[in-house]
């Protein structure tokens, strides 16, 4: 089972990566920096996030593995509420929020002249709905799900329970993430994920994705087998990607150019790190509690 796992991951992995950055460079052949495109480009290049779902669905297609939609080994679409399941899709929903609002405080702690009062103008958001932007980005998030679904129904629907198969759990979501981070790296590459104007771009941008999408990828994964639903990520990855915050129309990043090191990416680190370890003992409370409740 573990030879057959690895021979699978490899086709999905030579899929996934063959198929989004042959798309990537087909859609900015002139290698157009990100914040230089129209949002038509934009949405064009974006579309890559199709490709690990496209890369699962051929995967399977040559491996003969079947597509059923529930269970182990499954596609992983449905979505089941009862038995408390629920919960992994309200968690789904709000985690993006606290961390990304974490992030922008700690930011704000490191370089408090970094704080702007009328920034959110120039964002283009009225002062009446700022407070909003939370509500708006899980609205738009769960809409425009369908291209993180793009995502998660092949990291977290396929390579990652592959991963578990061939190494075990601590080695799989540690590589899943830099798996992850590096197939970011044709768009780390033009500024899309970190911008372009910090040391050693686009290089330390590419390490900085890895580790980030391991913390984060984490949390995906677990909700994704919490729930038997990659839903839960995809709608967690959609959020986070609509950046909700209100905190964020408040931080002029202009002015800590001047600084060795990016206080967003910092406080970034340091909020997925803590929301992260948070979120573990929870569960892991809360699993010994049930345990307890059946002796």
């Amino acid at each position: 089972m573990k030879k057959q796992d690895g021979k699978r991951l490899i086709i999905y992995l030579v899929l996934s990566f063959s198929l989004a950055w042959l798309w990537f460079f087909l859609t900015n052949k002139g290698g157009e920096m990100w914040e230089d495109m129209s949002n038509a480009k934009q949405s064009l290049v974006a579309l890559g996030m199709l490709c690990p779902m496209i890369a699962h669905i051929l995967t399977r297609l040559i491996t003969k593995e079947g597509f059923a939609m529930t269970g182990k080994g499954s596609l992983m679409l449905g979505m089941v509420f009862r038995d408390r399941k629920w919960i992994w899709f309200l968690l789904a929903f709000l985690l993006p929020w606290i961390y990304t609002e974490l992030a922008n405080a700690i930011a704000l702690l490191i370089s408090p002249k970094m704080y702007d009062p009328t920034y959110y103008q120039g964002l283009g958001v009225d002062s009446r709905v700022i407070f909003l932007m939370p509500v708006n980005a899980l609205i738009t998030g769960v809409i425009g799900s369908f291209a993180a679904f793009g995502e998660e129904g092949g990291w977290r629907g396929y390579m990652m329970p592959k991963l578990f198969g061939v190494m075990g759990r601590i080695p799989a979501l540690l590589t899943g993430g830099i798996i992850w981070g590096l197939w970011h790296a044709p768009l780390t590459c033009i500024g899309h994920n970190f911008g372009t104007d910090y040391p050693g771009f686009p290089y330390v941008g590419i390490v900085q994705m890895c580790i980030f999408c391991t913390l984060v990828g984490v949390m995906l994964t677990i909700l994704t087998e919490k729930s038997g639903s990659v839903w839960p990520a995809a709608f967690m990855h959609a959020i986070g990607n609509a950046s909700p915050t209100i905190l964020r129309g408040f931080i002029n990043s202009d002015r800590a150019r001047d600084l060795p090191v990016s206080p967003g990416w910092v406080g970034m680190l340091v909020s997925v790190g803590t929301v992260l370890v948070i979120f573990l003992i929870s569960i892991r409370k809360s699993e010994v509690n049930k345990q307890h409740r059946f002796c």
